[in-house]
């Protein structure tokens, strides 16, 4: 009882007991959906579906809240379950390593959660997933641009349609467009206006993934802590919003 005293406090045991009966689903568990993610655990979501294929790298340490000296070479959806085990053993967390494709959104949206987050940060597997779960009317919050961000009075919430000054949530909307979807997503954003500066492909030693074909190389974006870590925080703090606002 109290592990969670002064959320039940806050928000009284009503709308707390319906975080505890809630299940939510993130795919991503990089800078921001391990935030995400963390948020959850610590508000009492009572069950978690954590869906990522990678492993934790080197480079994931300036930004990522699961990347520790210890942790690396692991996978990052198991590293996030016994975290989350540790803040609150009576959450039950599902652990996928899985990449979101067509073929894997039954896996990764059934049974469907009441909420899914979408922390990925490659654009195909992004708008398959998006395009899934507005198919089977599950509620989603979508995390679009936060690397190159320096400001965060600059992040913004809405519709994905409504999204404006940040070029991943533009090549977001019009592919969705082509799906037919015009609205209906949620979605944080940064109107902060960035100039974009490619390194190339990034290289790590991490095992070969069976999708490593798939579309072109991700390429290296500078980030901040703190920015993507506010990322997911916000969507961590929506969630919970969108689950007791109506209690």
């Amino acid at each position: 009882m109290e592990r969670f005293s002064r959320t039940r406090c806050f928000l009284g045991e009503k709308k707390f007991n319906l975080l505890q009966q809630a299940m939510i689903t993130i795919v991503g568990i990089g800078a921001v959906g391990g935030y995400a993610a963390e948020g959850l655990a610590r508000a009492g979501i009572g069950r978690l579906r954590l869906v990522d294929f990678d492993t934790i790298q080197p480079s994931n340490i300036n930004r990522q809240i699961l990347a520790l000296e210890n942790n690396i070479g692991k996978a990052k959806v198991e590293v996030a379950q016994e975290r989350i085990q540790l803040i609150n053993p009576q959450c039950r967390v599902e652990a996928l390593q899985i990449f979101a494709a067509d073929e894997t959104l039954d896996d990764i949206l059934s049974p469907p959660p009441d909420i899914l987050i979408d922390a990925i940060d490659s654009l195909n597997p992004k708008i398959q997933l998006l395009t899934g779960a507005y198919h089977r009317n599950i509620p989603t919050f979508s995390s679009m641009g936060a690397a190159l961000r320096t400001d965060p009075a600059k992040i913004k919430t809405g519709d994905i349609m409504t999204s404006n000054h940040c070029p991943l949530a533009k090549h977001v909307r019009n592919r969705l467009r082509r799906q037919g979807i015009e609205g209906g997503i949620h979605c944080i954003y940064s109107t902060e206006r960035v100039e974009f500066s490619y390194q190339g492909p990034e290289k790590t030693e991490q095992p070969a993934s069976p999708y490593e074909d798939r579309g072109r190389k991700r390429n290296v974006l500078g980030s901040l802590p703190t920015i993507t870590g506010i990322f997911g925080l916000i969507l961590a703090n929506e969630v919970i919003l969108r689950l007791t606002n109506d209690a």
